[in-house]
């Protein structure tokens, strides 16, 4: 085997180790992304008195839905991240030279009682009170279970000459457990989340209905729209019947609908027109 041949495999090792370590994160931070944009949407359609697959929506719209709302959580997550790996390199490299080895070990044992009791608390406040506490819990028990990992592994880099190393196949089982808990929590933090904001969103309209985008229908067939805010205007004649629709504020267009709110729309009592995307109407926007 030649050298070049040894560097190769090498680095096609090391490509490999990078893939497999990047590889998960964006696979479950896009199944994050997916599943928040469509609880989002599920929560807003439903409050709004819909069902979410009325809107067509595809999995790019969800994603897009998502990313406005966690753009700035991400954000600090991704920045934690790098802080906290700089501080775990820091704690590593002191224990390896003895340099406060005692400290560092007991404020690790410390810390993995207190993560386990956050874990502990999160959980039974999750299931007694999930009207207030729960939006947060579980993202509370995810960082308890990743602090209590982490102080565990300090813990057990510091007193390695006392306790028999784990074996490649522990390791990979402990791994994979944590890391299923954690997207396990993840995903349940994100539903809440995402079906407390698509709520808040779906109430919100009722407040900036007033702003959207002010619609005129033209149809040369009456579309008996049944809402009392919405009124009929005969514009055409005999020979060449035309109605116009007045009252509309343009809510969004997907799937080859469009939807339409009306003037004093409220989720308790009011309606959502749904036109399709087609010849059979005109429609003329305005502010």
């Amino acid at each position: 085997m030649t050298e070049g041949d040894g560097d190769g495999r090498s680095s096609w090792s090391r490509a490999v180790g990078v893939i497999s370590a990047i590889g998960p994160p964006v696979t479950v931070a896009t199944a994050l992304l997916f599943y928040f944009g469509w609880a989002r949407a599920d929560a807003q359609a439903a409050y709004m008195g819909l069902n979410v697959s009325l809107f067509g929506y595809t999995v790019q719209d969800y994603l897009l839905i998502s990313i406005n709302a966690l753009f700035l959580p991400l954000v600090c997550i991704l920045a934690a991240s790098v802080a906290w790996l700089a501080l775990d390199r820091l704690l590593r490299r002191r224990i390896e030279e003895d340099r406060g080895r005692a400290v560092i070990l007991r404020a690790a044992g410390i810390g993995a009682l207190v993560s386990g009791l956050v874990v502990g608390v999160s959980l039974v406040l999750a299931v007694v009170d999930r009207t207030r506490t729960a939006l947060f819990s579980p993202y509370l028990m995810a960082l308890g279970v990743l602090v209590a990992t982490w102080c565990v592994h300090l813990r057990r880099l510091g007193r390695s000459s006392r306790v028999p190393a784990l074996s490649a196949e522990q390791r990979a089982v402990e791994t994979t457990l944590i890391l299923s808990i954690v997207t396990l929590l993840l995903f349940w933090g994100t539903a809440d989340y995402a079906q407390a904001l698509g709520r808040r969103l779906a109430v919100d309209y009722e407040q900036g209905v007033q702003f959207m985008p002010r619609a005129e229908v033209y149809s040369p067939k009456p579309l008996g729209i049944g809402s009392g805010a919405v009124t009929e205007v005969k514009v055409g004649n005999g020979e060449a019947p035309l109605y116009r629709y007045d009252g509309l504020r343009l809510l969004v267009l997907s799937g080859g609908r469009f939807f339409f709110l009306h003037d004093g729309w409220a989720p308790r009592d009011g309606t959502v027109i749904v036109l399709p995307d087609d010849n059979s109407v005109r429609i003329e926007f305005r502010r």
